[in-house]
């Protein structure tokens, strides 16, 4: 066993989508990640943006083995803490910044692609419009782009 729960839930085929607005401070860490993500695994990668339910679609045609969400989430930690979260749990986190919420679109991505369903949750700051993604949720981003990227690789 790695250690790395992310090394232990990315196997087979992954699609990594980072979930979240960037014009709004740290809710845009989602797409962030996935940006960066994309630089080496750019099929596996999808910016859904802060529309989700858009992406369902693409998402289930690709028929993943795993699909892991990166958004912001009231975890109640510091800002840039993060929690791996199965959907199951998120009833038991804060509040997420969607307009569809995100559990109802967690339940439906898992019955309609029947694939093992993750949501890689950080804590923001500031979610208000017109901020930057602050220094903490910044470098817990490389952190996670680290993790990830070494997860992969080991595949």
């Amino acid at each position: 066993m790695s250690g790395d729960p992310l090394r232990e839930i990315l196997k087979g085929k992954v699609i990594i989508v980072g979930v979240g607005n960037p014009l709004c401070g740290d809710d845009g860490l989602g797409p962030l990640l996935v940006g960066r993500l994309a630089r080496r695994f750019r099929h596996l990668c999808i910016d859904a943006g802060d529309t989700l339910e858009r992406h369902l679609g693409r998402i289930v045609r690709e028929n993943p083995d795993t699909v892991l969400l990166v958004d912001a989430v009231h975890l109640g930690s510091a800002p840039g803490g993060h929690a791996l979260l199965e959907p199951g749990e998120l009833e038991e986190v804060g509040f997420s910044t969607h307009r569809l919420p995100l559990k109802m679109q967690l339940e439906e991505l898992k019955q309609r692609v029947g694939s093992r369903i993750f949501l890689l949750a950080v804590q923001p700051r500031r979610l208000e419009l017109g901020k930057r993604v602050c220094g903490e949720v910044k470098r817990s981003l490389r952190r996670l782009e680290k993790r990830i990227t070494k997860a992969m690789a080991a595949a």
